[in-house]
Parts: structure tokens; C-alpha cells; sequence
């Protein structure tokens, strides 16, 4: 049984570094479902928020292994309990009589308006996939124009850091 696990990893911030590290996965016929990378607190360094499904926890040490061995990999922690978070634009189509019953379905969500348009209104909204599925369902009846998604970004609970003691 396949189960899913989220892996915060440190990298230098260097080219191919993101290409190196999919790689590993391809190689292995993993699939990664979210990807997100971004800056962190030190300029030198980038955090990759990866998620994938792993049949065997064995497989799992596997591709830990093979990705430590990637010379600008500082370090890397699975995420069991963390704060994960998702960001999701939706072009919706929209009109005078229906723009208000929208922006209420989406403030139920805790998500705003970012654009009005005669025809249309993009909104925002962060959460867990979960929560953003179901506003897109929700707003699927009004006509979902365009969509896009970020990758999970995810930090661990509590005063856990993955930067402790790891080199510049």
C-alpha cells in the first residue's frame, strides 16, 4: 500500500540543482505530486517541498540516500507533522447578477477577489488541497475559465527547524 510522504529538502542555490533531484524520482518511476521551490531565509540556500506517494518505506530511505549523495544537498527532513499550505488562482466566468454570489462562496473559503472584469473574476485562496478542491467545486457551477495551483509548501510545527546547524 502506497502512502504519501512530504520531504523538505535544503539545497545550494545553484542551476540544475532542481533537475538533478526530479531526476532521482524519474529514474525511479515516482511520481512527484507537488513540487514547490523557493528561497529561504539565507540567500545562499533553497528549500524544495517535495510530496510524493512511495509503496515501501524501504524505497522511501532509498531515494533519501540517493538524494543525499547530490553534492549541493545540505539536508533533508520528511514532514510528518508540519503546516502545509497550497495557493490557487481560479478565473471564474461572472456577470452583474452572479459577481456577489461568487465573492461570498470564495469568502466562505477565506479567499479574496484579485481581479474583476465584466466577464469574469479571478480569486484567490491558500489552504490544504482539501479545502482548495472544494472551493473549485463550489465554483465549478459559475464556469471555471482557468485554474493554476502551486505545489504544497509545508514548514514543521513547533520550534523544529530544517535549518539548525547546517552549513552556509
Amino acid at each position: 500500500m502506497s502512502s504519501t510522504h512530504t520531504l523538505s529538502v535544503l539545497v545550494e542555490d545553484k542551476p540544475g540543482v532542481l533537475a538533478r533531484c526530479a531526476a532521482l524520482f524519474s529514474r525511479r518511476g515516482f511520481n512527484i505530486e507537488s513540487l514547490a521551490v523557493g528561497p529561504t531565509e539565507n540567500e545562499h540556500l533553497s528549500r524544495m517541498t517535495l510530496v510524493a506517494q512511495v509503496d515501501d518505506d524501504t524505497v522511501l530511505e532509498q531515494l533519501v540516500k540517493q538524494l543525499n549523495k547530490l553534492v549541493e544537498v545540505i539536508k533533508i527532513v520528511e514532514l510528518d507533522n508540519a503546516v502545509q499550505r497550497e495557493l490557487i488562482l481560479v478565473k471564474v466566468r461572472s456577470n452583474a447578477e452572479n459577481r456577489s454570489q461568487i465573492v461570498d462562496t470564495v469568502n466562505l473559503f477565506r479567499g479574496k477577489a484579485v481581479d474583476v472584469s465584466p466577464d469574469s473574476i479571478t480569486v484567490e485562496a491558500t489552504g490544504g488541497a482539501e479545502k482548495l478542491t472544494a472551493l473549485v467545486t463550489m465554483l465549478e457551477p459559475f464556469g471555471v475559465v482557468e485554474l493554476v495551483q502551486s505545489g504544497q509548501v509545508a514548514l514543521a510545527r513547533g520550534a523544529r527547524t530544517i535549518t539548525d546547524k547546517t552549513r552556509p
